[in-house]
């Protein structure tokens, strides 16, 4: 699997106990990989990090992103051959509370991360993960390709715009040799494990565990949903191809995007409705959004042609697949079985990378 890239190496992420990092951190353990882990804080109780139990199997070190010399030392310490950048402020309605934060998490704390690696010459790879909202959204129903206008209105997106750039000037002045970076987006990722606020899956485990009704905002509002483990599967293909020459210098510097098939593009009341399929017992009601509230896009989907092109990677589940996997997780961690979190989790690796290896994707092998 990823062409055995990850075995022995040393891979340092940070944002480990946030919901994606997370997963990657777990997907890393069994690929053979020896981890460490940068974050401030645990981001949400529960956590997907403290239900796997990670701590007891990773290196685990608490620091902010915004600290620079914090950073630098932990990497210089752990001497990492890849770098997944993960951390950031990532939930839009935050973004207008604190922009501050929001603007330093996300910009600035990526600089810090480049950075960092600019100075430590162990590092072969790096991974800068953004956001499909670091696009300017027009509200087109076609999607956005990676050369198109970055930028947003809002904090959140205004800011991943500018890591983009950041990334990218980095890219162009310091690592055209060295360690090979790109950068990567995707969005609208769900599975289980996530409790931020203001997300339409963890509103919904939250509430069906305490057998209350959810409450959607935005019923309408359609997104191109995807599991997790899509866009982390593409995030280690690029970094095993970068790790390996040729590959390296063709795909250095460049942005991609993942994102699911057209198929999995649905409203937020369809997943909810399809959620539910495997969730006995389940209510919701709606509301109509508050015309004063800040601003959100209605469709954002994004145009995966380049990924399928350079790296031959493609969406593996499709809508219902997406939503079974999301359910089942969240079942059988409210169902009591929390201690063996990890062992799921891994199974739902195993099973995913069955399914992508009978649909013929190439990183299975």
């Amino acid at each position: 699997m990823f062409a055995n890239a990850y075995q022995g190496k040393k891979v340092f992420i940070t944002g480990h106990t946030g919901f994606k990092g997370s997963w990657l951190a777990a997907w890393l353990l069994q690929l053979g990989a020896k981890v460490c882990g940068f974050a401030h804080d645990i981001p949400t109780t529960p956590a997907n990090f403290t239900a796997l139990n990670l701590k007891e199997h990773i290196q685990d070190v608490t620091g902010d992103i915004r600290d620079r010399a914090a950073l630098l030392k932990a990497l210089q310490a752990f001497q990492p051959d890849v770098v997944f950048h993960l951390a950031a402020q990532a939930i839009v309605r935050k973004s207008y509370a604190d922009p501050v934060e929001t603007f330093e998490s996300n910009m600035l704390g990526t600089l810090n991360v480049l950075e960092a690696i600019r100075q430590t010459p162990s590092v072969q790879t790096a991974i800068i993960i953004t956001s499909d909202k670091c696009y300017r959204n027009d509200e087109w129903v076609y999607g956005y390709r990676e050369t198109d206008h970055l930028g947003g209105h809002d904090p959140y997106s205004a800011s991943k715009g500018c890591a983009e750039l950041i990334a990218h000037s980095y890219c162009q002045s310091f690592f055209q040799t060295g360690p090979a970076c790109c950068t990567v987006r995707a969005g609208n990722v769900i599975g289980g494990g996530d409790w931020a606020q203001d997300r339409i899956v963890p509103d919904c485990a939250r509430a069906w565990a305490a057998k209350e009704p959810v409450v959607l905002r935005n019923p309408q509002a359609t997104r191109p949903w995807q599991h997790v483990l899509e866009p982390l599967s593409g995030y280690l293909w690029l970094g095993a191809k970068l790790l390996t020459a040729p590959d390296n210098q063709r795909l250095r510097g460049q942005a991609y995007n993942f994102g699911p098939r057209a198929e999995v593009c649905a409203t937020v009341r369809e997943v909810v409705e399809g959620l539910a399929l495997h969730w006995p017992n389940f209510q919701f009601t709606m509301e109509h959004k508050d015309p004063k509230e800040q601003a959100e896009c209605t469709l954002l989907k994004l145009c995966c042609d380049k990924a399928l092109a350079h790296l031959n990677w493609q969406a593996t589940l499709n809508f219902e697949e997406t939503l079974r996997y999301t359910a089942e997780w969240y079942h059988c961690f409210y169902s009591q079985l929390a201690p063996v979190m990890l062992d799921f989790t891994l199974g739902q690796i195993a099973a995913y990378v069955t399914c992508a290896t009978q649909r013929g994707q190439v990183w299975t092998a």
